[in-house]
């Protein structure tokens, strides 16, 4: 689509111009029943397609990104843009530099329509922990968009945006991708620079893109991943070291673990559908064992939130937010986070504080950090054995709004497919492969660690395949 979009904009069947009006129009009609953004950048995104019309009709030329509209998941920073992070906390900060992935799109050209809504602080599985209101999927009113990232995925699927970015930290873009029916990669842990992205567990956090297909995902991946000076775990991939997959001489795993009880009839047997497709071209199946993914999920929320509970310390009430009328210090920190961090997000403050508390370091965050270890060796030794992972995204449809709002370990049980590659720091995928009752089924393929480009020229094969 991206390309498309940029070939009418060469060829001058549409202006720049036309086309984000165009976008913005579709927000008018389309959001104020999905709420998919917080904010909109209106003003600037005219005055930016204006300035690429002008280059266009002098006969300069344009990248492939430039003039496309885009929209970003409200936790990165947009210089003199509202940033809240979905946090009433920072309900009236505005951001005061770029975020590094930022400064890439708007140095590729890229419009950004604006601020897409989110769990508060990127914690949740549905975007219903958002301060100011939850976001509704797009195939089902009723139904959430997945999260925490779920208004950038609702605002592809629902055309509002040609792509948008958002931050996985447990699934958050693939569950919502999912949910959604759009692509949603996550990329390797430290091929996308994290500065300007508000942390939320640092040892987790990856950025990555949404889109409608596979070769929009892997154009927008490019123009963001890199070396940064501004954070010390980013690192340069290069795109000749992963050799273009052959299907014919590809082998892809299924772990046993990742389909037995609790997943849905319907996305399970879609998935094996789709596995049958990839096997009559001419690839090899196989069934593999991680034995560890039983602990992935209380692993995940061991760490997570200790991490958590250290990030989320600068908000204060001093800084990032305005001092409200509180006669002493002592107010100032406890009313200010008391009134300013929502139910989900202390929860998750006093659960990384216990487990990082003296006493309990040794029994929890230490212990969590070797299964940590013991998951990844496990994913390592398996890709010796096979190529790519085949899994679901997500063990069930989209739950209805409200369903799970007051049960939390059932809300954590969405992520359960998806944290084993953030806890292993490897790259992985979300592919939308069909529908039962008009609601999105996906699959999710899973590579070793810096192998996303491969990923994402075996992931084009098989979208091939599955259209």
């Amino acid at each position: 689509m991206i390309k498309e979009i940029h070939n009418k904009l060469i060829n001058s069947e549409i202006t720049a111009t036309e086309l984000i009006k165009g976008y913005f129009q579709t927000i008018d009609e389309k959001d104020n029943q999905i709420k998919a953004f917080l904010t909109l950048t209106k003003d600037s995104a005219l005055e930016q397609a204006e300035k690429i019309d002008e280059k266009i009709k002098g006969g300069k030329e344009i990248n492939v990104l430039e003039g496309i509209p885009y929209a970003i998941k409200d936790n990165m920073l947009v210089k003199g843009v509202k940033t809240t992070a979905g946090s009433k906390i920072l309900e009236n900060y505005t951001a005061s530099f770029d975020a590094t992935v930022i400064k890439k799109l708007k140095k590729q050209g890229a419009i950004l329509l604006g601020k897409t809504n989110m769990d508060e602080f990127a914690m949740g599985s549905s975007t219903e922990n958002s301060a100011f209101f939850a976001t509704k999927n797009p195939h089902d009113l009723e139904r959430v968009p997945g999260g925490s990232s779920g208004g950038s995925a609702a605002s592809v699927a629902s055309k509002m945006s040609v792509f948008a970015l958002g931050s996985d930290t447990g699934g958050s873009i693939r569950q919502p991708a999912g949910f959604c029916g759009v692509v949603g990669f996550k990329p390797s842990y430290g091929t996308v620079s994290r500065y300007g992205l508000i942390a939320m567990a640092s040892s987790l956090d990856i950025i990555g893109p949404f889109a409608e297909n596979v070769e929009d995902a892997e154009i927008i991946f490019k123009s963001i991943t890199g070396k940064d000076s501004m954070d010390s775990t980013s690192q340069d991939i290069s795109v000749d070291t992963n050799k273009t997959q052959n299907i014919q001489n590809t082998v892809f795993g299924l772990p046993k673990e990742y389909f037995q009880e609790g997943l849905d009839d319907k996305i399970k047997k879609t998935i094996e559908e789709v596995i049958e497709k990839i096997k009559s071209q001419g690839a090899t199946i196989k069934e593999v064992s991680l034995p560890s993914t039983s602990y992935a999920l209380p692993c995940y929320y061991i760490i997570m939130p200790a991490e958590v509970s250290s990030n989320l310390a600068r908000f204060d009430g001093i800084r990032y937010s305005s001092i409200n009328d509180y006669p002493n210090l002592h107010d100032i920190y406890f009313k200010t986070r008391g009134e300013g961090f929502g139910e989900e997000v202390r929860r998750r403050i006093v659960l990384g504080t216990y487990v990082l508390s003296s006493g309990y370091y040794d029994a929890y965050y230490k212990k969590a950090q070797q299964v940590r270890r013991l998951i990844a060796k496990e994913f390592k030794e398996v890709f010796e054995e096979v190529d790519f992972l085949i899994t679901p995204t997500s063990p069930t449809f989209p739950f209805k709004i409200g369903e799970k709002v007051d049960d939390p370990l059932s809300m954590y049980l969405s992520d359960i497919f998806t944290v084993g590659a953030n806890i292993a720091g490897i790259p992985a995928i979300n592919l939308p492969c069909g529908k039962a009752d008009n609601l999105p089924i996906n699959m999710q393929i899973i590579g070793p660690y810096l192998s996303d480009f491969s990923l994402l020229n075996i992931s084009k094969t098989i979208e091939n395949i599955i259209l």
